[in-house]
């Protein structure tokens, strides 16, 4: 009990002293203030004064002297108090001087703090000077007195007139008043008091509030200490002691630009201080560009502190401080209205105060008012003004604080509720701050934070993670592992074992790791699994056709030899019909174990039908691949499953293909398709392998589609003809020869060669269709444009083997030809070298029934084939087109060049012409003229035209766009133009002759 009234003395005694300090100390200071500004006797009693009447007069030449002043004074009224109106130039002003006393000096006061100069006569009998002064010393009976001067009286000069003159600069007024040496001190003791009263005030206050924004970074508060200084110099310079600072005086050249510089520098603080502390509240206002004209004014104000002399610069000031006082005032009632908070109502008094002062101090300067001149005491104004103005920081002071208390505890009760754990870690990676949810997600116990390590909860590589983490972007985030038993949650419900995972963001903070945690167990687990089940089967785990896909991509990418598997289950469905789709399920699942355990986990494996499976078998060749697909036939084969009590034997046909790098997947899985499905027609549990090199069986199937829906008299829907010149290398600008080539258009409008249609057309025996086609649609051209082909020789037509073999065509091809007669002259009719050997005798009957009819015979891509010269000179055609590989590579490879001359001149010296195909550069057209070709073909003379274009052209010549192939056939004709010229008619008649 002993300590327990101890503890409870001490609490009480505590309480006492805190009660004390915080309330009665401070209200008995303020009472008692109060009470001794309003009650008590001041210090210096300067009652006694005796204010001075006086004449004045202004010398605007500064010419006037002593006895010419006095003269014009006696004839002005007297007043007590005159204006300069910021007049820079002399005033003269005549006064009477009392005796205050039979002994005691009498001491004139002159208080005007604009007084630059200033001299005093006695006028009796002459004028005799009692003494001067400026600001700069004092000499006679002057001396520098409070804020002005004071002259001193003494002996006969008491009750006499006298005469004085001076100088001021800006807003002055003349004032005189006669008092005692008691009372001139006194006053002067009384002046100083209230300046050292006055600076020390807010001095003190203006430390306190700049040491306080520093500390606490607070940099409204240090406009606000910068304004109290302010302040301070407006109060000086209404009471005159702007003259020093600090207890130095300042030097009398630099004080009118000081002044500006003040005046200036307040008006910019004023403004800048208002808009700072009611920022928010000033954008529910409107006319905000005002505040932006209050500012430029400061500008403008600043430019005129430093350009324009004191007298021109009080006028600038003038109207800034109006439009100033005015935009202020308007916002402050607004504010008011408003906001109507007690920094706004403790602002609006504080400004009410020097607004009002400062306007009394302009209207009385700018327009006499002698009513508002001296209506206030500028130590009462600058010490209340600034105190309201503190009340009104302190204030909102406290509403930040407060708003900051608020929002630290919405931030601890969001801290608190939050389900995503939210931790601290210090430097060594220990906790020392978690909410409840990490507390709950980790198992974390409460309190002894520094004992417990990041890494004692998570699995190894946690630290290093969480490192690179805070290494790399903010915003990031990565996954981590917790630890079996780490887990608070699962460790409640049983599961403490399974191993948890979290995503993690973490940030480096002051020093410590701030970070947020959050269980993404169940998340990742169910995206695993749709990851899983977008390439895999659901049934059997193996992969899906998607997946199977991307694998068979893989492979492809990666290169080497490899094969691809497709296994069929043969009469799978009838398992799913008997015996339902469940049991069908479970034999799939069979199938599937038994494939793994015979390939291995390592193997692709892929469901993609309902008993359809594809193994990519990587790194095997083909007969490795035949060998493991057996073993895996003899596999399913060699034991029945049990599903339930009964036994199912299945079976399986498998096909097997051989694959290499540059295999397209698609392809290779409908290559295995086709093959599977050949082994199926086989029988079961049979094997079909595919090597390289073996017909496509979904591009034959394709061909073949196409040919029979053509039907018996149908064409295929968008062939077309177009046109590709042949040039003379003899005559290039006097000839237009071309070939006629066969064009399909798709049906999206793509336009395609019709190769594969006419290989497929060719192995159907659907050919001699087209090849009518072509024939009839060319001589009917020709027919039509006959006129316009002035400059043609010959046009190619290719006529297929097939047609050739077929009499019933031959028959309607002689008499399309004996139909179109008068344009028959223009075929060339070209048949392949294989072609024209395969039935010699046959071929030439066809050539000499050609002739017959007026047409030509070329024979096509000669060489290509297995050439027979012993039969050539049997074959009566009328030209030789040399095979394009030939041509192509002829300038890389001698052997070639030596080819294309060889046949060149034996086209010459059976006495046909030769044409040489593919020619494609400037190169091998020059190799070719040197060889004496006679006629080229190929992309370096022109593409294949459409049928217009031939008709609008000059000549083969003039389909070049190359500009090197124009510069050249350029050149050659004119080396050769005049030998042209003189052959053409031999060369016309050879022409004529094919």
């Amino acid at each position: 009990m002993t300590s327990d009234k101890r503890a409870f003395r001490d609490r009480l005694t505590s309480w006492a002293f805190l009660r004390f300090s915080v309330y009665v100390a401070p209200c008995v200071i303020a009472l008692g203030t109060l009470a001794v500004i309003f009650w008590a006797p001041r210090q210096f009693d300067t009652t006694g004064t005796v204010p001075l009447g006086f004449h004045v007069i202004a010398d605007p030449s500064a010419k006037l002297q002593p006895a010419d002043a006095i003269a014009r004074l006696r004839d002005t009224p007297r007043t007590a108090r005159f204006s300069t109106h910021l007049a820079e130039t002399p005033f003269w002003f005549l006064l009477d001087a009392p005796s205050l006393g039979p002994e005691a000096s009498t001491f004139i006061d002159l208080p005007s703090r604009h007084a630059q100069t200033i001299s005093c006569w006695k006028t009796n009998p002459a004028p005799t000077l009692l003494g001067a002064g400026n600001r700069y010393g004092t000499s006679g009976d002057i001396r520098f007195n409070k804020a002005g001067f004071a002259l001193r009286l003494d002996g006969d000069t008491r009750q006499t007139q006298v005469l004085c003159r001076g100088t001021f600069s800006g807003p002055a007024y003349i004032t005189a008043t006669a008092l005692s040496r008691d009372k001139l001190e006194e006053s002067t003791l009384d002046f100083h008091q209230g300046a050292s009263l006055i600076t020390g005030g807010l001095l003190t206050l203006a430390i306190f509030v700049f040491v306080t924004a520093i500390i606490n970074h607070e940099w409204t508060y240090v406009i606000f200490a910068a304004w109290l200084v302010g302040n301070l110099r407006l109060t000086a310079n209404a009471m005159g002691f702007d003259t020093e600072w600090m207890g130095r005086l300042i030097p009398p050249g630099h004080i009118e630009f000081l002044r500006e510089f003040t005046f200036a520098s307040y008006y910019v603080l004023t403004t800048t201080l208002f808009v700072e502390l009611f920022r928010r509240e000033l954008k529910a206002i409107g006319l905000r560009w005002t505040l932006h004209a209050v500012r430029y004014g400061g500008c403008l104000l600043m430019a005129a502190a430093f350009t324009l002399s004191y007298a021109h610069f009080i006028p600038v000031l003038w109207a800034s401080a109006s439009f100033c006082i005015l935009v202020l005032t308007y916002f402050l009632a607004q504010l008011v209205v408003k906001a109507r908070s007690r920094t706004v109502l403790w602002y609006v008094a504080s400004m009410g105060i020097v607004l009002f002062a400062t306007l009394s101090e302009v209207l009385a300067a700018a327009f006499g008012l002698k009513g508002l001149a001296g209506t206030h005491s500028p130590v009462v104004t600058a010490l209340s003004s600034s105190m309201l103005c503190a009340f009104a920081i302190a204030e909102r002071m406290r509403d930040e604080r407060e708003r900051r208390r608020q929002m630290q505890i919405e931030l601890r009760n969001t801290y608190d509720v939050t389900p995503i754990g939210l931790f601290t870690l210090n430097g060594d990676n220990c906790f020392v701050r978690a909410n409840p949810a990490l507390h709950s997600m980790l198992g974390l116990p409460q309190g002894r934070y520094g004992t417990h390590r990041w890494a004692d909860y998570f699995a190894p590589g946690a630290e290093r993670a969480l490192n690179e983490l805070l290494e790399g972007d903010d915003s990031a985030s990565i996954e981590i592992e917790g630890t079996p038993g780490a887990s608070g949650a699962s460790g409640a419900s049983g599961a403490s074992a399974d191993v948890r995972r979290y995503s993690l963001r973490a940030i480096r903070a002051n020093g410590f790791i701030e970070g947020s945690l959050e269980d993404v167990t169940d998340r990742s687990k169910a995206v695993e699994r749709l990851h899983f089940l977008a390439e895999h089967d659901s049934l059997t785990g193996l992969l899906n056709r998607r997946g199977i896909e991307h694998a068979i991509a893989r492979q492809c990418g990666e290169g080497g030899t490899w094969a691809l598997a497709y296994l069929d289950l043969d009469r799978f469905k009838v398992f799913n019909d008997l015996f339902g789709h469940s049991t069908g399920d479970e034999i799939l699942r069979h199938v599937t174990t038994r494939l793994v355990e015979r390939l291995g986990s390592h193997v692709p494996i892929g469901r993609i039908g309902g008993d359809e499976f594809v193994c990519v078998l990587a790194g095997m060749t083909i007969d490795e691949a035949i060998a493991r697909c057996r073993e895996l036939v003899t596999a399913l084969n060699a034991a029945p499953f049990v599903v339930d009590t009964r036994a199912f034997q299945v079976r399986g046909s498998i096909g097997v293909v051989e694959c290499s790098q540059d295999e397209r997947g698609q392809d290779a899985l409908a290559y295995a398709d086709r093959a599977c499905r050949a082994a199926k027609r086989g029988g079961n549990a049979r094997l079909v392998a595919l090597r390289r090199g073996a017909p496509a069986f979904e591009e034959r199937a394709a061909e073949i589609s196409l040919i029979e829906a053509l039907g018996e008299s149908r064409l295929p829907d968008g062939l077309f003809l177009v046109m590709q010149p042949i040039m003379s290398m003899h005559a290039p600008n006097e000839a237009l020869d071309f070939e006629v080539l066969l064009r399909l258009r798709t049906q999206d409008g793509a336009v395609a060669t019709a190769g594969k249609l006419i290989a497929a057309a060719e192995d159907s025996g659907t050919i001699v269709q087209i090849d009518r086609w072509v024939l009839s649609t060319t001589l009917a051209w020709l027919a039509e444009n006959r006129a316009s082909l002035t400059k043609t020789r010959f046009v190619c037509v290719n006529l297929s083997g097939g047609s050739l073999n077929d009499e019933h065509f031959l028959d309607e091809l002689f008499a399309l030809f004996s139909r179109y007669a008068d344009v028959v002259h223009y075929l060339c009719i070209e048949i392949t070298e294989s072609v024209a050997l395969h039935d010699l005798e046959h071929t030439e009957r066809f050539i000499a029934r050609v002739h017959d009819m007026g047409a030509k015979i070329a024979i096509d891509d000669f060489g290509a084939g297995q050439t027979s010269l012993r039969y050539l000179k049997k074959l009566s055609a009328d030209a030789l087109k040399i095979d394009g590989e030939f041509v192509r590579t002829m300038c890389n490879h001698p052997a070639d060049i030596a080819i294309v001359e060889a046949i060149i001149n034996l086209a010459r010296n059976l006495g046909m012409r030769s044409i040489a195909e593919w020619v494609e550069d400037l190169q091998t057209l020059d190799a070719l003229k040197e060889l004496g070709v006679d006629y080229v073909q190929g992309f370096a003379i022109a593409r294949p035209q459409e049928a217009r274009d031939i008709l609008t052209a000059s000549s083969a010549a003039s389909f070049v766009t190359n500009a090197e192939v124009k510069r050249y056939l350029d050149a050659e004709d004119a080396l050769d133009g005049d030998a042209r010229t003189n052959g053409k008619n031999a060369r016309v008649q050879q022409e004529n002759a094919i």
